[in-house]
């Protein structure tokens, strides 16, 4: 561990961390905002559908991890979580579809701050190239945040798809999520797990870098 901080690595740090906030909360928005849009009043009765990322942010997952990570450990690990949005899904007119549609909202807004990010770096790049660190660490974080949380592993949004697709009760998908944090941790200590994660994350990222790279010319 070092503990050192010099200018250069603080601002690194800092630039890593707030682009994994607002990708967080926009993830937590997106799942809030489209329970809200599908007839449950519950999101907003929480106060989650806003963009103001106080209201997503959890102190393990959003402040403390994060910025273990970053800023201690050595290599920026980027690891961290936003508050989770509870949900009714009886207020739904469609449960299942509209519960399935709530919980791909998270992934899906992170493949398009993906996608803006591709289109919007790679148009600002021809004025002022110092912008590449930003954008690239944009597609990357927010890449990495929709392939992770599509793993099949509740409570995960995966977990979530896999519970309805395999018909898993209610009961044993909350005793599964007892114990993912846990799972979680030893899994990314195995090197064929981050070897299969990162080969995912290049099949999806690649678009992103060629639009990026294309406009950027």
């Amino acid at each position: 561990m070092d503990f050192g901080l010099d200018p250069e690595t603080l601002r690194r740090g800092l630039i890593l961390y707030i682009v994994l906030i607002a990708s967080l909360c926009i993830h937590e928005w997106a799942h809030a905002i489209t329970a809200h849009k599908l007839g449950d009043p519950t999101p907003d009765s929480e106060g989650r559908v806003t963009l103001n990322p106080v209201a997503h942010m959890d102190l393990l997952g959003s402040v403390i991890f994060p910025l273990i990570g970053i800023f201690v450990l050595s290599g920026g690990i980027i690891f961290g979580w936003g508050k989770p949005v509870r949900i009714n899904p009886s207020n739904f007119a469609h449960r299942k579809r509209d519960e399935i549609l709530t919980t791909l909202a998270g992934p899906a807004s992170n493949i398009a701050l993906a996608f803006l990010g591709a289109v919007v770096g790679g148009l600002i790049y021809k004025f002022e190239p110092r912008t590449t660190e930003l954008f690239v660490q944009l597609i990357g974080i927010n890449v990495l945040l929709a392939v992770f949380n599509m793993i099949p592993l509740p409570p995960l949004d995966g977990g979530q798809i896999m519970r309805h697709a395999v018909g898993m009760r209610e009961e044993t998908f909350y005793n599964i999520s007892r114990w993912s944090f846990l799972i979680i941790l030893v899994a990314i200590n195995i090197p064929a797990f981050r070897m299969i994660l990162g080969a995912v994350m290049g099949v999806v990222s690649w678009p992103m870098m060629m639009i990026y790279q294309a406009l950027a010319g």
